[in-house]
């Protein structure tokens, strides 16, 4: 649920927010992480643990006795038993109106600033990857040439029918992410070259297999590509490590992947290789 929905749904009742304001040493959440306390629901984490539940109870307890708010200052350690040993200091207020509108903006904003990944091909891999992005803070769009292929995917995913997906590519804005794991290997090379020759892409990933690399790699140089590009593509995507080619464990690695290139700190594609065949 998102926070506009949880507010709609439970101002009338009262709602509490709990927001972490400072957080010094190992704590479990950082400075800003807020949540939305009513008598019968939560929406959002400050960490879990005992210093979640804690604040709850007060939270609850501030919604039956119709108090405002307070600030609270806890070692998580002394007070609260966690071995992760920091302290925070953390506002317990009640929602006012005014206060609710604003936090709908902040998300609204928050939702419009999410990095973009592009995933090319609704096959079983690519419905995977879509459905594990969807929980994250990514904006998430599955792109295919077929149709009836992108029925029952969560809301978060937008589906894009495309009659040449590569259109999309051009399209996309800096420091997007591609996801190349079309029904076509022909597809497949055309789609990675077109995310190569933009030259300002986040990440760029195909699935495939060392042959499949090579095959795209010679293929992509003799259509005058420059070899330095070849560095930034990752093939095959989710790495070398985990000999498992089902499509959701490829799709829960290469996730990991883009959490790293777009929330993280970015680093340059390894050209990694692997037995993993295409799965799309």
């Amino acid at each position: 649920m998102t926070l506009a929905a949880f507010l709609s749904a439970h101002q009338r009742d009262g709602i509490v927010l709990v927001r972490i304001e400072t957080a010094e040493g190992s704590t479990p959440r950082e400075a800003g992480a807020c949540m939305a306390v009513s008598p019968t629901a939560i929406e959002g984490t400050i960490g879990g643990g005992q210093l979640e539940f804690h604040c709850i109870d007060i939270a609850r307890h501030m919604l039956s006795e119709g108090a405002q708010g307070q600030l609270l200052d806890i070692p998580l350690g002394p007070q609260m038993g966690q071995c992760c040993g920091g302290r925070v200091r953390v506002s317990v207020q009640r929602c006012s109106a005014s206060e609710a509108a604003l936090m709908v903006a902040r998300e609204k904003a928050e939702t419009a600033a999410r990095p973009p990944a592009l995933i090319f091909g609704a096959g079983h891999t690519g419905r995977a990857l879509a459905e594990a992005l969807a929980l994250l803070p990514v904006s998430v769009s599955l792109i295919d040439d077929r149709d009836d292929v992108m029925s029952g995917l969560p809301a978060a995913v937008t589906c894009i029918r495309m009659a040449d997906p590569v259109d999309a590519i051009a399209g996309a804005p800096a420091n997007a992410a591609f996801v190349v794991l079309s029904h076509s290997h022909a597809l497949d090379y055309r789609l990675a070259e077109a995310a190569l020759s933009r030259g300002d892409a986040a990440y760029i990933g195909m699935i495939g297999s060392a042959t499949k690399r090579a095959r795209f790699e010679s293929s992509f140089l003799r259509s005058g590509g420059r070899r330095e590009a070849l560095a930034r593509l990752t093939c095959p995507i989710g790495g070398s490590d985990v000999d498992d080619k089902r499509p959701e464990v490829i799709a829960a690695l290469t996730a990991a992947e883009l959490v790293r290139c777009l929330l993280g700190r970015p680093e340059p594609a390894k050209g990694r290789r692997s037995r993993h065949e295409s799965a799309a």
